[in-house]
Order: structure tokens, then C-alpha cells, then sequence
């Protein structure tokens, strides 16, 4: 009988395992702007899931309607007010260490 993983037991991926989850990887992050990479900033990632959310919700007409019906605003209003939070949905960006030493 195969044994149980135990909660919290790490699984041990051998080396070609764990060269090739980090070579598709690269290849995701390479193909897909969105994925971020190794020097993406949590406000980067977060900026980025932010905006395709915003662009999906005015891609789709009968989402926007939805909404629209929800708030009881016009559908003009709520895709504008989308577009709008696409500018600068998770604030300023942060300051970075490069720039604080010039």
C-alpha cells in the first residue's frame, strides 16, 4: 500500500524535476507580460492582475451590463469608471532603491 504524504512534508523533486518547473517558468514569464519575473515588485504584480481584471470587465459587454445593473448606473458610466481605476489602480508606485541613492 502506497503511504500518505504527511501535512506540511516537503515533496523532493530532483534535479532535472526542479530545472525543468523553473525553465517553463521562465518560458511563461518570458511569453506573458502579466507573469511578472524574478525582478517583478509585489506593486508590479499587483498593478498588472489589477488592469487585466479591469480590461476583462470592459472587454465583456454583458459583465459590464451586470455591474451596471447592479449599481444602478449606466453601462457608459461603469465601463468609464473601469477604465479609469486601470490609471493608477494600486497607487503611486513605490519609490525605489535605485532612485534614493542618486
Amino acid at each position: 500500500a502506497a503511504m500518505a504524504a504527511q501535512p506540511g512534508a516537503t515533496v523532493d523533486l530532483g534535479v532535472y524535476d526542479r530545472f525543468h518547473v523553473h525553465a517553463q517558468m521562465e518560458h511563461l514569464q518570458t511569453k506573458y507580460h502579466g507573469t511578472g519575473g524574478a525582478d517583478t515588485s509585489k506593486w508590479e504584480w499587483a498593478t498588472n492582475i489589477h488592469r487585466d481584471t479591469m480590461a476583462s470587465h470592459v472587454g465583456h459587454y454583458t459583465r459590464l451590463a451586470y455591474f451596471a445593473l447592479c449599481e444602478n448606473e449606466p453601462v457608459a458610466r461603469v465601463r468609464f469608471n473601469c477604465l479609469q481605476a486601470m490609471i493608477q489602480p494600486c497607487g503611486k508606485p513605490p519609490a525605489r532603491k535605485d532612485d534614493m541613492e542618486d
